[in-house]
């Protein structure tokens, strides 16, 4: 309670303010917002992985009803080609722009029509003829073309002498990992609805940074960034894909500007995975030495990723090797490989998600070699401060996480012996993991006006893509100015609020709050009349320590049961506990949900989710629900998210980022737990019926035959 004698919102489990009206049908998504003299853009993709056009016959298609004109490369207007996105320069963005096909699925044309069947219809009588290429798209760490990725996070770690530390180990592990191509499957597909007026752009687009796409748009189209104006209201998911400038509004603000009127392009689920960035493949080498007391004597990450020669990217899969344990000599490397793929981007927990399957996997291995609990071996390599930069932690609860999980799952009872425990026909299985996200904030802009009713409005711009970053920021709004949450008036979700980094890196509310908070403090130091209307904007950027003494992150310890059945290979999980270390809490009902939701997109990624491309065509042949299976309700097992007491010294408030360490460490859980139940490794993701079929013990490959 407050000094207004008000109850605190922050840490309360109040529901999203928006929920009624996504409940009711009642929230206007972009596709739901009508607009008079609406045209409908149809985009077409390249079908050949590289190579060229040779000719675009566009003439059935123009005289099909209702068509406006067909866009491409030889009629669209010419764009910025040093345009770049905020994680570096992408040749991609300008579209349209020449003949050059550098990867399938690449948009090629656009087929504007007063309806989006006639624009669909047209587009389907679109000839497009090509000079085909040789293209490589096929992935591996020893690829011929692979080289250093570059280093956005400071230079790979190398500490002491591995090699003399591995030779005087009592095991040594190394193995390799391998994770596929995913794609985020947002509930929502990426669209876009874009006018023009007096050389201004208006657009009302599904993204994650209003103002970051604004910034991309202006570079574009070669106008002031002021004369840009982004709307983002609701957004349905986007797990990182909608962090980009993505294909729809840049080819609906240059079919609007052509066609002289509002365009609006909705993308399909099929283009949506054939033209939006997806999570690399990875291949990963890890070595890990270790003594026969189980302390951890070196450890060796060595990753790989798939880039695009378009655009530069960094999958940072070798952070939990710096960050989970100690030991005397550390080793990471990062590698990409450039294929002709569309651009990879960020996919929830980029680099931690996969690099934590590859890593808490072989811990989990060093453990089995040493027969040693791998809880305990956990625990034992706790380290004191950071074991590659040696600076103290801000915070750092891991040890908590891991104990108070092991304390609710009941892993005391655990038999460490692999396949022992049946079910009938089932084997039934263990396994635990850790990870770790790095944390902090990214400049914002907040702007409060203190209104003559009492009510105060908030302006920033935030995005909210089903977080609830809504009624996060309503809570710490309400609590800095010290009055009841009714009297905000919250606007987010418009790139004319202000400087913004939007949802992403698990900072986005995080970073808004910092805003806020500063804003509330400036407006309470003026605030001397209530009747008298006020307005107070503030930048956190000269605010934000950009080198801390210490590190900052977010950890995790997830917990998973399993059974296995040996005669189908069929892998279900029944038990996930998720503990999290995650700063102070604004709303423990979201947080919790969006840390179960994360919790099931590694499930998934565990079991299912694995996109495939034709070895011969290298294209996509998993570009629907139907190829790319994701867990469904039936999948989802018995999900427990939980917190433990956590304050990020850091932040004014305590406060720290959990959007992306749902996600981490789950699949490795998960494919620790297998190996605890069937006796057999997978270092291969996803676990699916197929590759557990090909591994079973001759015995189990008797129990099929019976089967059948």
């Amino acid at each position: 309670m407050n000094a207004n004698g008000i109850t605190a919102a922050v840490g309360e489990p109040r529901p999203r303010v928006e929920g009624r009206l996504k409940v009711t049908g009642s929230a206007a998504y972009v596709a739901d917002v009508p607009m008079p003299d609406l045209a409908h853009g149809w985009m077409v993709t390249a079908t050949v992985s590289r190579g060229r056009i040779r000719d675009i016959d566009a003439t059935d298609a123009l005289a099909m009803p209702g068509v406006l004109g067909v866009l491409d490369h030889r009629n669209a207007r010419r764009l910025n080609p040093d345009a770049a996105h905020h994680f570096g320069p992408d040749r991609g963005l300008p579209m349209l722009q020449d003949d050059a096909v550098p990867y399938a699925g690449r948009p090629i044309a656009l087929v504007v029509a007063r309806t989006p069947e006639q624009a669909r219809a047209a587009a389907s009588a679109l000839r497009v003829t090509y000079d085909a290429e040789p293209h490589d798209t096929e992935f591996s760490m020893n690829h011929p073309a692979a080289r250093p990725a570059s280093t956005l996070f400071g230079p790979e770690a190398d500490t002491g002498d591995l090699e003399a530390e591995l030779a005087v180990s009592t095991v040594v592990v190394d193995e390799v990992y391998r994770t596929p191509e995913e794609n985020h499957s947002a509930m929502e597909p990426h669209v876009a609805t874009a006018w023009w007026e007096d050389g201004h752009l208006y657009a009302l687009d599904s993204n994650q940074g209003p103002f970051s796409i604004s910034q991309v748009m202006a570079m574009l189209f070669f106008i002031d960034r002021d004369r840009v104006h982004i709307r983002a209201e609701h957004v349905g998911g986007g797990f990182g894909a909608k962090t980009i400038c993505g294909a729809q509004i840049i080819l609906a603000a240059m079919a609007a500007e052509h066609f002289r009127r509002p365009v609006r392009v909705a993308l399909t689920r099929r283009q949506v995975f054939l033209a939006i960035g997806s999570r690399p493949p990875t291949e990963q080498r890890v070595r890990i030495g270790a003594g026969a007391d189980g302390r951890l004597r070196a450890v060796h990450h060595h990753a790989a990723f798939a880039l695009s020669p378009l655009a530069e990217y960094i999958e940072w899969c070798t952070e939990q090797a710096r960050t989970l344990y100690a030991a005397p000599a550390i080793r990471t490397e990062l590698s990409a490989v450039p294929l002709d793929r569309l651009p990879p981007c960020t996919m929830r927990g980029p680099g931690a998600t996969p690099g934590s399957f590859a890593f808490e996997s072989a811990v989990d291995e060093v453990a089995e070699r040493l027969r040693i609990d791998p809880l305990r071996l956990r625990l034992l390599n706790q380290p004191a401060a950071s074991p590659v930069s040696g600076r103290p932690w801000s915070t750092r609860r891991l040890i908590t996480c891991l104990e108070e999980g092991a304390r609710r799952f009941g892993w005391a009872q655990r038999d460490p012996r692999p396949r022992l425990r049946r079910e009938g026909n089932l084997l039934v299985g263990t396994g635990v993991a850790a990870a770790a996200f790095v944390a902090g904030v990214f400049p914002a802009s907040a702007t409060i006006a203190a209104e003559t009713d009492g009510t105060f409005s908030v302006r920033v711009g935030a995005s909210d893509i089903g977080t609830g970053a809504r009624t996060a920021l309503i809570a710490v709004a309400a609590d800095a100015l010290g009055v009841s949450t009714e009297r905000i008036r919250l606007h987010i979700g418009d790139s004319d609020l202000g400087p913004n980094p939007g949802a992403g890196g698990s900072r986005g509310t995080t970073s808004c709050a910092f805003a806020v908070t500063e804003a509330a403090k400036a407006l309470r130091e003026k605030l001397d009349d209530p009747a008298r209307p006020v307005t107070v904007t503030v930048d956190t950027t000269p605010l934000i320590n950009w080198r801390p003494a210490e590190e900052r992150n977010t950890y995790s310890a997830v917990f998973a049961e399993v059974t296995v059945d040996p005669a189908t290979g069929e892998v279900r999980v029944r038990r996930l506990l998720g503990m999290f270390a995650v700063g102070r809490v604004i709303n423990p009902l979201l947080a919790r949900s969006q840390l179960i939701g994360g919790m099931i997109g590694g499930l998934s990624m565990a079991l299912h989710e694995e996109s495939v491309r034709d070895p011969i065509t290298g294209r996509l042949v998993t570009a629907d629900f139907a190829g790319y299976h994701i867990s469904a309700h039936a999948d989802v097992p018995n999900v427990e998210a939980d917190f433990v007491a956590d304050y990020e010294p850091q932040d004014p408030s305590g406060f720290n980022g959990l959007g992306e360490i749902g996600n981490a460490g789950v699949a490795a859980a998960i494919a620790n737990a297998v190996w605890h139940a069937t006796g057999t490794r997978h270092r291969t993701l996803p676990i699916s019926l197929g590759r557990v079929v090909e591994t079973a013990a001759p015995r189990d490959r008797q129990e099929a035959i019976s089967a059948v």
